[in-house]
């Protein structure tokens, strides 16, 4: 496979956890977020606290990706977290699924990705 392909799908995922990490979670609590913590019933400062806990994860596992994309078992848990955060969504708020930017587009395309770092480990 074209080492410029294994590196533009790297670079795109971790970037994607990192934005996904800083932008909607630590740099400003997006309204949505808020929603979203709000469904499994958690009061307003835990709700806070998981999410900016949320968000650090997001950008850890952003600069993990980038530096170990090599590891088929980070990238099988970047498709399996994708999958569940998909499917918390599902369950939690259904309407955001036919949303423009929805996460099964999202996290469809992220899949994709890592399933071209799978390929590329493999060859």
């Amino acid at each position: 496979m074209d080492n410029r392909s294994i590196q533009v799908a790297r670079y795109i995922l971790g970037f994607s956890w990192i934005y996904h990490g800083l932008f909607p979670k630590l740099i400003a609590v997006a309204p949505l977020e808020k929603a979203l913590t709000a469904t499994i019933g958690l009061s307003d400062h835990t709700s806070y606290l998981v999410t900016i806990s949320a968000g650090v994860l997001e950008v850890f596992f952003g600069i993990l990706i980038i530096v170990f994309y090599q590891n088929s078992r980070i990238i099988l848990a970047n498709i399996v977290t994708l999958v569940v955060l998909c499917i918390f969504v599902a369950i939690q708020m259904p309407g955001l699924l036919i949303e423009a930017f929805n996460p099964v587009t999202t996290n469809l395309a992220l899949i994709g990705l890592s399933y071209v770092l799978l390929r590329a480990k493999s060859a």
